[in-house]
């Protein structure tokens, strides 16, 4: 029997997920589950979680923990907002890699140089980003300025001049809006996969674009090239990278610097969203985009999974739809009948090992657990009809908390990631 590739599984379980998304959106009625609407909003909100993942993906493949992403994405926003309103798009764009880069570059000199505890520099960068970001803007848009004319304050740029190009990808979107009317129908399964692929495809901004195409192209450099062997190796093991003659401070240094670049490509993406700067607008987008990389396993493919799932809940609290969080009640209640359902033929399969019969116990238990968990969340899907706003405002939150339990179970990062490194000392 020929066993299915990770790819293959991949595959199945997209389509098992947008199957069940479609029975939850015919039972409930919350058309709103798989609308365009919804997955546009998904993407762009996931967009920045991504980004700043990637950055702590390349930090930590290396070896050096980075929690200052936050800061770096922050450094991002500011110098994508003072650029662009002067020079445009693509001046906002270089500026703000710049930006992030140099928020890199500080961590990495602390760091990699001078010994200090990541955890320390990181929290230190994320106190440095918003102080140095509100003096600069004290600084250059304080009245009488030419910025301030435009517009201006201490808390905010001027709108860029001119805005990040939005095409629409051709063959799906071009022509006559068909995907469009065939969501309109409401038909089951296809009206579903109407919606989702105009709302992936329908005027997508160029960072969209760029942030997608960074993702499999991080995986081919840090995989399949020789440099990418020598880094991730960096960050397993320095000493024995050492020995091979890698420069381990150079890969440290390169990999940090990049970390804070994919940061500011992150803030200049908001910054592209909102037409400007404005302080605060990173939301805490780089700590969840830290979350998704490691939900992701430290691996591009599981990023590209958490930060989907984080930029979904975010445009579910975005638009506010209530009917449809409550409608995942009936969700979950159906994963977990999906899983008692695999947990029992698992069970009542012949030949079962013997490390499983002494595992029986536990077993069970995590069925009843999830048994009682499916009649709780039907009965909530069938008794609540409207959450509380706060509830609705924390959601993306809590689910970070429940996604990162979940998955803290299979979590594996590089061996030497936070270590301390100094050339020619063994571990």
């Amino acid at each position: 029997m020929t066993r299915l590739s990770k790819y293959h599984l991949a595959l199945i379980g997209v389509a098992a997920l947008i199957l069940l998304m479609s029975l939850v959106r015919v039972v409930s009625g919350q058309n709103d589950i798989t609308s365009s609407g919804m997955f546009a909003a998904a993407l762009m909100l996931a967009v920045p979680i991504a980004l700043a993942g990637l950055g702590g993906l390349w930090a930590e493949r290396a070896g050096v923990v980075n929690i200052g992403l936050e800061g770096m994405m922050v450094l991002g926003t500011w110098f994508a907002g003072w650029a662009g309103y002067q020079w445009g798009a693509w001046a906002a764009l270089l500026a703000g890699l710049l930006g992030g880069a140099l928020g890199g570059l500080i961590h990495a000199i602390a760091t990699v140089t001078f010994g200090v505890d990541h955890i320390i520099s990181g929290v230190a960068i994320n106190l440095l980003g918003p102080g140095i970001t509100r003096f600069l803007s004290e600084v250059f848009y304080k009245d009488g300025t030419a910025a301030a004319d435009a517009g201006a304050g201490f808390t905010g740029s001027p709108a860029i001049t001119s805005p990040a190009p939005t095409p629409s990808l051709p063959l799906l979107s071009d022509g006559p809006d068909l995907l469009g009317k065939l969501e309109g129908t409401h038909w089951f399964l296809l009206s579903d996969l109407a919606g989702i692929l105009r709302g992936l495809t329908h005027e997508v901004n160029v960072l969209v674009i760029l942030a997608v195409l960074l993702l499999p192209l991080t995986f081919f450099v840090l995989w399949h090239t020789p440099f990418g062997l020598r880094l991730r190796s960096v960050g397993e093991n320095p000493w024995a990278a050492e020995s091979l003659g890698v420069n381990v401070y150079r890969i440290k240094y390169f990999a940090v610097v990049m970390s804070g670049a994919y940061a500011g490509l992150g803030g200049v993406f908001l910054v592209f969203v909102s037409s400007k700067y404005v302080e605060g607008q990173t939301q805490g987008r780089g700590f969840i985009g830290l979350a998704a990389m490691i939900f992701g396993n430290w691996r591009p493919g599981g990023l590209a999974i958490g930060s989907s799932l984080f930029g979904y809940a975010s445009g579910l609290q975005l638009r506010s739809t209530t009917g449809a969080i409550t409608s995942f009640f009936l969700f979950g209640a159906l994963l977990l009948l999906i899983y008692l359902i695999v947990r029992v033929r698992r069970m009542l399969s012949p030949g079962r090992p013997a490390e499983l019969e002494a595992r029986s116990a536990r077993e069970y238990t995590l069925m009843a657990v999830a048994a009682a968990g499916m009649v709780v969340l039907f009965w909530l899907w069938r008794t609540v009809d409207q959450l509380p706003s706060e509830f609705v405002f924390i959601t993306p939150h809590v689910l970070t908390l429940i996604v990162l339990l979940v998955a803290s179970q299979r979590l594996r990062m590089p061996k030497a990631d936070g270590v301390r490194y100094r050339r020619g000392e063994q571990h």
